[in-house]
C-alpha cells in the first residue's frame, strides 16, 4: 500500500465524488480512478459503494478512513515537529476566537503576542463553531465558550465569566443601583443577537430557565452595532464582564445582574493528536498568563 494511495483515498473520502477528489489532487480522474482500482484489489475488498453518480464508504473504507487519517496526522505531525526545529523561534499559527471576542477583548492581545513573537506568521479566524474549525484542523487552536466532552479534543479552562447588562453613561438605571435584578431585566428594551447564534441562544436559554423572555427591540450581529445603540439609549445590551475595558473607551457602563446572572466557561481548545509547534505552545503560554482568571 503506497502512501500516494492513501492521499488519493482520503480525498474522495472528503469530497464523496471522484471528479472533485482528482481537481483537489491535481490529476486526471481515471488516474484516480485506477488507483483507487488497484487499492482495492490490493486489499481485496471493495472501498466504495458506486450508486450511479453517488458513492458511500463500505464497512471497510470507513475502517481504512479511520487508520488513514491517523497516518495523514501522525506524517503530519513529524513534518511540523521538524520544521519547528529548524524555524526555532516562527513558525505558523492559526487561532479561531468568537467574533464577539475578536471586535474588542482578543485584538489587543493577539496585537500584543505578535510584538513579542513577530517571526511567527500568525492567522486569526472569527467564527462561531471553533469545535469544527478545531476538529477539521482549519485552525490550530480556538479560544471558545467550553465545548461538550470530546475525546479528540484537549480543552484548557481559562475563566468563567459573568454577564450582566450594558447601558450608556446617561442611563437612568445608573442613578438607582450599581447593578439590577432579574425583575429589572425583564422590563427593560434589549438590544441583542438574532435568533441562531451561540450569544442569542445562550442568553434566551437561561432567560426559559428562569420563566421570562426578553423584550428585544433591536437585533444586530454586530457587537459595534449593538453598542452603538446601546450608546444612543435605544435599550441595553447583555454582555460578559470581561468586556469591561472595552466598555470604558466606548463611553458605557456594565451593570452586573445580581440574582443568578448567566455564567460562561471560556476554554482553549485543540485535537488531542495533533503536534503543538513552537508558535502554538508559546501562544497558549501568552494566552493563558493574559487571560486565565486569577
Amino acid at each position: 500500500m503506497e502512501f500516494r494511495q492513501l492521499e488519493y483515498f482520503m480525498a474522495v473520502c472528503e469530497e464523496l465524488h471522484f471528479t472533485k477528489a482528482a481537481e483537489k489532487m491535481g490529476i486526471s480522474q481515471p488516474n484516480l480512478s485506477l488507483s483507487i482500482k488497484a487499492l482495492e484489489e490490493k486489499i481485496g475488498m471493495p472501498l466504495f459503494d458506486r450508486i450511479g453518480k453517488r458513492i458511500e464508504l463500505t464497512d471497510a473504507g470507513l475502517i481504512l478512513k479511520k487508520h488513514a487519517g491517523m497516518v495523514m496526522q501522525n506524517l503530519s505531525n513529524a513534518v511540523q515537529e521538524m520544521e519547528d526545529l529548524h524555524r526555532q523561534n516562527g513558525g505558523n499559527l492559526s487561532v479561531g476566537a468568537l467574533p464577539s471576542e475578536l471586535d474588542y477583548r482578543l485584538t489587543p492581545m493577539f496585537i500584543r503576542f505578535f510584538q513579542q513573537y513577530p517571526k511567527i506568521r500568525l492567522k486569526i479566524i472569527s467564527e462561531v463553531d471553533l469545535t469544527g474549525l478545531v476538529l477539521s484542523s482549519e485552525v490550530d487552536i480556538g479560544i471558545a465558550v467550553k465545548p461538550l466532552f470530546d475525546p479528540r479534543l484537549v480543552v484548557r479552562p481559562l475563566a468563567r465569566e459573568e454577564y450582566g447588562i450594558v447601558v450608556s453613561k446617561d442611563h437612568e438605571l445608573l442613578t438607582r443601583a450599581e447593578s439590577i435584578s432579574l425583575a429589572d431585566l425583564q422590563t427593560l428594551p434589549i438590544v441583542t443577537y438574532p435568533k441562531g447564534l451561540w450569544g442569542r441562544e445562550f442568553i434566551d436559554s437561561w432567560c426559559r430557565q428562569h420563566g421570562f423572555n426578553l423584550n428585544v427591540v433591536v437585533e444586530t450581529s454586530s457587537n459595534p452595532s449593538l453598542f452603538h445603540f446601546v450608546k444612543a439609549n435605544l435599550g441595553v445590551g447583555i454582555v460578559a464582564n470581561s468586556l469591561l475595558a472595552s466598555l470604558d473607551s466606548l463611553d458605557l457602563q456594565f451593570l452586573p445582574i445580581r440574582d443568578y446572572p448567566p455564567v460562561r466557561e471560556m476554554s482553549i481548545i485543540y485535537r488531542s493528536d495533533k503536534y503543538l509547534n513552537h508558535a502554538a505552545r508559546a501562544f497558549i503560554h501568552f494566552a493563558e498568563e493574559q487571560l486565565k482568571e486569577q
